[in-house]
């Protein structure tokens, strides 16, 4: 099973040329940071690094001091911040900085830090005085080189935002990141790898971000972030292109090496919450109408059909795949961007979407959907990956290359009107008995492909069930005067409590006027 992220705990914390005795670049940071002796570095370098670990036995990462770490719990954690002044290139030119987070109870694996300039990179040393904590803190006790737990990027020092109080992109917790996106708020996770969620029998394995080697960008607004990877079945060398803009991109290059055989391998994972929203909410189980970080599955697959595939808070692990070769993308996206439809002032409704956008081919596989249940918003409970469908064998090798889009929408929207709202309820008609078994839906569309249809034209349902069988099925305009809003309402009647698999699209004629809402129904 899934091993829980405490959310809460994330969301608020939040072959080398010969080498060369530091630049400008390191002298910089030698200004403000204590750093260890110059060695040298280059991606080819990390790669050969984790080439040559994963013939060598799992040792796992340093965890220093437990009877310390261990103590410093979440309030004593919280108390303790970095020095703003002491950030890694906040004196130079660029615009962004980095800053560290400080070991304690649930971050207790020390992550090196390393600054590159150019061939050469040197080790960025603990020392308490780079945090603000108070004089009885139990982390003053810890010794000399204990480690770091994380790292993070400042806003812009020219941006809206306060640099010294806001950060863009946070890498905290085994190989978990994440970024605020375009709306500026954290929501849900990204990982380096996901090694064998939700297999009958087998734990999942989390493998750690071990090293990082951080450097400046080409632009005053980017950065370079490399790191060592390492778990019992895997090791791998990974590269962050990280970019501020309207959202964020992330250009990342992946070599792994895998130790041990892998039976479930999760590529290009993103992590989220899905409590409930407005399709089922069991009654007054809580105040607010909706709780997700995301609201659905995108899938943009190689044959250029786009689903959606709303989440559920399901009854029990469960995992869905939706086969393909050469998918164009795929992501966990929050389409609803009402605050109303949330009323919480953590803002699920400003949380990133995130798009996977695959780098090159890679070849036949399936995007896999695990969804796990859940009683509160504090547990990630949605994994969205790529599994590819050649074997993780022991000693086999894959490299990967990608780009994260951290927006509020997905980034290549298709002229397709799009799922908009997914809603259930007694199936029959109103002033007559309900039948048993027997379950109404209303899949809301909207946008410019049914907004174009002539007057008096109406779309056709395009319905396929996995089993069950269809009635009352009908298209009709939303009568709220927003033009190209229909829906497509219809009865499904099934017996026993198997999920059932349900298909639909919108047509005129031969013209496909929507993408495909691909739903997971749980009889009930």
């Amino acid at each position: 099973m899934t091993l829980f992220l405490d959310r809460r705990v994330l969301l608020e914390g939040l072959a080398a040329a010969a080498c060369v005795a530091g630049g400008a670049g390191l002298a910089s940071a030698a200004d403000t940071l204590k750093l260890g002796p110059a060695r040298p570095f280059s991606f080819e370098l990390l790669k050969a690094t984790a080439k040559r670990m994963a013939g060598a036995p799992y040792a796992g990462p340093a965890r220093p001091a437990p009877e310390i770490v261990g103590k410093i719990d979440y309030e004593a954690w919280g108390k303790i911040r970095y020095d703003m002044d002491r950030a890694l290139f906040a004196d130079g030119p660029g615009r962004i900085a980095v800053t560290f987070f400080h070991l304690g109870m649930f971050f207790q694996k020390a992550v090196e830090m390393n600054v590159v300039d150019g061939s050469s990179a040197r080790e960025i040393l603990y020392d308490p005085a780079l945090f603000d904590m108070p004089a009885e803190s139990i982390a003053r006790k810890l010794p000399k080189g204990a480690g770091f737990a994380g790292l993070r990027i400042q806003e812009p020092k020219d941006g809206p935002l306060d640099w010294r109080k806001n950060d863009w992109v946070a890498f905290l917790g085994a190989a978990y990141f994440r970024s605020i996106g375009e709306l500026r708020q954290y929501g849900l996770s990204a990982r380096a790898v996901a090694l064998d969620v939700a297999v009958a029998g087998k734990p999942e394995e989390f493998p750690d971000f071990t090293k990082f080697y951080i450097e400046r960008g080409r632009t005053d607004t980017a950065l370079t972030v490399y790191a060592l990877l390492e778990g019992p079945s895997i090791v791998g060398a990974c590269r962050f292109v990280l970019q501020r803009g309207k959202g964020v991109t992330m250009d990342i290059e992946q070599a792994l090496y895998v130790r041990a055989t892998v039976t479930r391998f999760g590529l290009a994972p993103a992590t989220s919450m899905f409590w409930f929203s407005e399709t089922k909410k069991e009654t007054a189980i809580d105040w607010r109408p909706e709780v997700h970080d995301s609201d659905g599955l995108a899938i943009w697959t190689g044959s250029g059909e786009h689903i959606w595939r709303p989440l559920n808070n399901a009854p029990r692990i469960l995992t869905s795949s939706f086969v393909d070769t050469d998918p164009r993308g795929f992501g966990l996206l929050q389409r609803d961007r009402s605050f109303d439809h949330y009323g919480d002032g953590v803002f699920y409704d400003r949380r990133p979407s995130l798009w996977v956008e695959p780098l090159g081919a890679w070849g036949a596989g399936a995007v896999q959907l695990v969804e796990i249940p859940t009683d509160d918003e504090i547990h990630d409970n949605i994994v969205a990956m790529w599994v590819p469908a050649a074997p993780a064998t022991a000693g086999s090798e894959v490299a990967l290359a990608y780009r994260l889009h951290w927006q509020a929408d997905e980034p290549y929207p298709s002229d397709l009107s799009r799922c908009v709202a997914t809603r259930l309820g007694n199936g029959g008609q109103p002033g007559q008995p309900r039948p048993k078994g027997v379950r109404k839906f209303m899949v809301e569309f909207l946008g410019p492909a049914l907004a174009g249809l002539a007057f008096g034209e109406k779309p056709e349902a395009v319905l396929w069930a996995s089993r069950g069988t269809f009635s009352y099925v009908f298209t009709e305009a939303v009568p709220d005067d927003v033009p190209g809003h229909w829906r497509a309402q219809f009865d499904l009647t099934v017996t026993g409590s198997d999920p059932v698999e349900m298909r639909l699209f919108l047509r005129a004629g031969d013209k496909i006027l929507s993408e495909t809402w691909a739903y997971q129904y749980h009889p009930f």
